[in-house]
């Protein structure tokens, strides 16, 4: 079987539907990181500096815990009812940031906002799994990929715009037109497919795994930042965490309808693609968070300049996506993502060996060589995975991955945070070309042994399974 080539995403019948779902990842990808470089005009506005990091924690949490449930919603009522509330809940809730009159009533807008990104994610990719062939995911996972990863470098770039100008709150207030044209979108052009027979919802099993996984989560985000990781506070979040987690082994057997169906879990290809997800969040995160920064210190470059540099690595990765299904239509998923694997090894490798020779070429060449690699993972994994079930069970391991990948940034955050602030405070604490080179540097290790995790995940991959063309119901 073997793609046209001749075909494009953006010359077929689904063209608006992908246009909105495009831009609504576009927006929650870049309210992710948009905060950061405005943060010291919103603090000169409402105050309480010492709890702004909520701002980013906040989001990230509820966004990633609400995941699972959507994924296990959309297979019993559709996709279209879950994307629909997250697009409203989102823009409801960004019109509530832009006229927050206090840090709080900010910080309850930005959790609300990340209640509403938790859909809009993995609904947006189920839906490409729905509409689109095989031989077609390549090409418009690459683009969705781009969009994170474009995203990701341009949201600190618009927020310090915003900061320049005096008007923090527009970061929050433009996501209004582009929300509401998603919205219109997807209600007019998008139409569900499959059936959706009448079940009942496991209330117990979703609230505990909400909340224990809330528990996880927030002890990673949260320790070595608001509390020491050696802390009560520490051992509490990830003590209730795991119990609460341990319980749904207990739970959700005896429930009649499964939020969380636990033979998919034993899936050696779902287990396989969501560690090379894992790799692939803390990875990403690692060079875009760090690399900007060494830059500017290390070479004096300007922070738009820097962020170019990086931006490189959004070029490789759609190009290495888009192309992807040409290679795993002749050679299977399981050899394309180990392919992605090795080349993001090395391309990580290269940014760690060279880290002493700062220079924005060094990082633009092999940030998209690391790009390259994600590309060809980060579509065929999230494929493989959607092709070994039947529609009723898409959308969750569709979430699974999802969730794997929101996990695997948060961890990458809050690992490599710790071994940036350990290596500056070996050099006394002060950010110098010097101690900003060594602090990144041992990032950069991070990053190989994250690629090594990747590689671990790929190889694990088994040979292809046979794809479910069917939609199963239960």
């Amino acid at each position: 079987m073997r793609t046209n080539d001749s075909w494009s995403p953006l010359r077929d019948e689904n063209t608006p539907v992908l246009f909105a779902l495009m831009l609504a990842n576009a927006l929650i990808a870049m309210d992710a990181t948009i905060l950061a470089t405005a943060v010291p005009s919103v603090i000169s506005d409402l105050g309480e500096y010492s709890r702004f990091p909520w701002l980013f924690s906040i989001y990230l949490l509820t966004q990633a815990v609400t995941v699972p449930v959507y994924g296990k919603l959309a297979d019993m009522h559709g996709r279209k009812p879950i994307l629909v509330f997250g697009i409203v809940v989102f823009l409801l809730s960004s019109v509530s940031a832009g006229f927050a009159t206090s840090m709080t009533s900010l910080i309850i807008s930005r959790a609300i906002q990340g209640v509403g990104a938790g859909a809009v994610g993995p609904m947006a990719m189920t839906i490409l799994g729905d509409i689109y062939t095989l031989e077609q995911r390549g090409k418009v996972q690459g683009y969705m990929a781009s969009v994170w990863a474009v995203s990701s470098v341009i949201g600190p770039l618009l927020g310090g715009f915003f900061a320049e100008v005096g008007a923090w709150r527009g970061i929050f207030f433009v996501n209004v037109p582009f929300a509401l044209l998603a919205l219109i979108l997807v209600w007019r052009k998008f139409a569900d497919v499959g059936e959706h027979p009448s079940r009942r919802i496991d209330y117990l099993g979703a609230i505990t795994m909400t909340v224990g996984l809330t528990s996880l989560v927030l002890g990673i985000l949260e320790g070595g930042i608001a509390w020491p990781w050696l802390s009560w506070q520490t051992g509490v979040a990830f003590g209730v965490g795991v119990a609460l987690l341990a319980l749904m082994g207990v739970i959700e057997p005896r429930a009649e309808e499964p939020v969380v169906e636990f033979r998919l879990m034993k899936k050696r290809l779902i287990v396989a693609t969501s560690l090379t997800m894992v790799s692939i969040g803390a990875l990403t995160v690692g060079v875009t968070s760090f690399a900007p920064n060494f830059l500017q210190q290390a070479t004096g470059i300007s922070p738009i300049l820097a962020g170019l540099a990086v931006a490189a690595m959004t070029l490789g990765w759609p190009l290495a996506g888009g192309n992807s299904a040409k290679l795993y239509l002749r050679r299977g998923f399981h050899r394309t993502i180990r392919l992605g694997a090795v080349i993001a090894l090395i391309g990580s490798i290269l940014l760690a060996v060279t880290v002493h020779w700062p220079s924005a070429w060094f990082v633009a060449g092999f940030a998209f060589i690391l790009g390259l690699g994600l590309g060809f993972a980060t579509a065929p994994s999230t494929i493989a995975a959607q092709n070994s079930v039947g529609w009723n069970q898409r959308a969750q391991v569709t979430a699974i991955n999802t969730f794997a990948r929101s996990i695997g940034s948060a961890v990458g955050v809050a690992v490599f945070g710790a071994v940036s602030n350990a290596v500056l405070g070996y050099y006394g604490g002060q950010a110098t070309p010097a101690s900003v080179t060594a602090s990144t540097q041992a990032v950069f290790i991070g990053v190989v042994l994250g690629a090594l995790a990747m590689l671990a995940g790929a190889l694990l991959t088994p040979k292809d399974e046979p794809v479910v063309k069917k939609v199963h119901l239960s």
